[in-house]
């Protein structure tokens, strides 16, 4: 199984892979902070607290699904911070252990650079998957401590 962020690029995949592979859609992120409430923990060294975004449930369940049917299952989202946040997040949801070399990085979608990638699958970039998170920390922590002067002031 391979999941790639877009249906369109899974299609694309699919041909190239032929039928030992089952390519499916992500549909880009399935975790973020909740949106009712800070969801990072300031006491506790800014660890911030993920849930399934809403709406995604579906396409969650049709992963683990999947996932449980496959021999093994490789995570080919984008090759940048947030892909790299999506691979990590897809493999908390699957039960994917993350020093797993299951993850597949392409910077185009052709038959070649596709067939090489799964040469040479690797871990999880933690240092992007960190990064990426940073920002969202530091995205939520401003925006939530901003936003109640900026009302204030319209």
């Amino acid at each position: 199984m391979v999941i790639v962020e877009s249906p369109t690029k899974a299609k694309t995949i699919q041909k190239y892979l032929g039928r030992t592979y089952k390519v499916v859609a992500s549909k880009g992120h399935v975790r973020d902070l909740p949106k009712s409430k800070m969801g990072v923990d300031v006491e506790n060294n800014y660890e911030p607290h993920y849930i399934s975004i809403r709406g995604k449930g579906d396409t969650i369940k049709a992963l683990k699904t999947e996932a449980k049917k496959a021999k093994a299952v490789y995570l080919a989202s984008d090759p940048d911070r947030e892909g790299e946040s999506i691979a990590w997040h897809l493999s908390y949801l699957l039960g994917l252990d993350v020093n797993d070399k299951n993850r597949v990085a392409f910077h185009e979608i052709t038959k070649d650079a596709v067939k090489e990638a799964f040469k040479h699958p690797r871990t999880i970039d933690m240092n992007l998957v960190n990064a990426q998170q940073a920002r969202r920390v530091l995205d939520r922590l401003v925006g939530y401590s901003i936003s109640p002067l900026l009302w204030k002031k319209s």
